[in-house]
């Protein structure tokens, strides 16, 4: 990666901006520390592949991992909703914090209507628009183009242009660098390792940012879906918001010292320390739910005859985490007192707790699993 050149910059009178080189191309490794990481990398990335097959009903837990996702990719762009405000109704939420939570809910749609896409659309443009399109339905982004690259100049921090951060490439030159960018996702002609490809084509999204807004979340977005087109994961359970979350300064300082001084290694190993020790959190999380199952089985035991109705609210809390008494009856058929007796019988099981503290309205948290993901 000695001869990795990232572009030029390009007077446009009052500012300059920045023209990348196309990255459809040969790259060859020499560095042993990033061919080290890499394997360290590519190894856990394994072992949850393999981990996740053992998980019973593992689709219940995607959407938990993708509530997650969507909620720390947002945290980067400024949303301050934590993952409990995103598990509830709109309805249930303050009115300032709605925009937030809309921006949260986009998200998760987004992603999974992206992930049932891959079955028949490639990693592309069109599937790219497609995401971007539903990220900013409704939303604050909704006047800037959704589903469409810019036609306009944009650019990243500052007041105005002349005093921005970094100035992108120009909006006419936005096709042609995604198509290069799709050329080389789908490039079989020269081998390079697959998580290099996705750091790569990550870095090379962001700072083409080829939307007027949302690029960031859709360029998070992306490295999920390439690693489930590719194969290198059979469920979408590897989120790295999170990581870059925790160490955002460290994550704009290696795509900018890329750019700049034309150091791709430094982003690349960020990259991949970020794929392993979220590959490594991720079997912990999985390991967390393995074992919080079979506590609660073991808990249903006492139940008698209202274990089947009580494996019906499992199920159910296994996904939305938050429940009251409504879910109840419209999952179990219950009258209205069986359900909240059902509810006081996990709650004194220490399945799980009320979180309003009023006498109407009560909704109860399974505290133990969501705490699973914010640790």
């Amino acid at each position: 990666m000695k001869n990795f050149k990232s572009g030029t910059y390009i007077n446009q009178g009052t500012y300059k901006s920045f023209q990348p080189e196309n990255i459809n191309k040969e790259w060859k490794i020499e560095d042993m520390e990033l061919i080290n990481l890499l394997s360290t990398a590519d190894r856990e990335l394994g072992r949850l592949d393999m981990y996740s097959e053992y998980i019973p009903n593992i689709d219940l837990f995607i959407s938990m991992h993708i509530t997650k996702e969507a909620t720390k990719s947002n945290k980067i762009e400024g949303t301050k909703t934590n993952i409990e405000d995103a598990l509830l109704e709109k309805e249930d939420i303050n009115i300032e914090k709605r925009d937030d939570w809309e921006e949260i809910q986009n998200y998760i749609i987004a992603l999974n209507e992206a992930i049932k896409s891959l079955n028949k659309l490639p990693l592309s443009s069109r599937l790219i628009k497609e995401t971007h399109k539903t990220l900013l339905q409704g939303v604050r982004g909704k006047h800037k183009l959704p589903g469409e690259f810019r036609t306009s100049q944009n650019w990243i921090g500052g007041n105005t242009i002349n005093n921005a951060i970094f100035i992108p490439p120009v909006f006419d030159s936005i096709n042609d660098y995604m198509s290069d960018i799709e050329k080389f996702t789908h490039n079989n002609d020269f081998y390079f390792p697959e998580l290099l490809k996705i750091a790569l084509i990550h870095y090379q999204f962001e700072t083409i940012h080829p939307f007027l807004d949302g690029n960031g979340r859709v360029g998070r977005l992306m490295i999920t879906l390439y690693l489930v087109e590719k194969g290198i994961l059979k469920k979408p359970i590897l989120y790295l918001s999170d990581f870059f979350e925790r160490n955002k300064t460290l994550y704009y300082q290696n795509l900018t010292k890329a750019r700049e001084n034309n150091d791709i290694l430094e982003w690349f190993k960020f990259f991949l320390i970020g794929v392993t020790e979220t590959a490594k959190s991720s079997i912990e999380t999985f390991d967390g739910i393995l074992k919080l199952q079979k506590e609660i089985e073991f808990k249903m035991q006492s139940l008698g005859s209202r274990s089947t109705n009580a494996q019906l609210v499992i199920n159910y809390l296994f996904k939305n985490v938050i429940i009251n008494a409504q879910n109840i009856q419209i999952l179990t058929k219950l009258s209205p007192p069986s359900a909240y007796k059902l509810l006081e019988t996990l709650e004194t099981l220490n399945i799980i707790k009320e979180i309003t503290g009023s006498k109407r309205g009560k909704q109860y948290v399974f505290e133990k699993y969501l705490n699973l993901f914010n640790e």
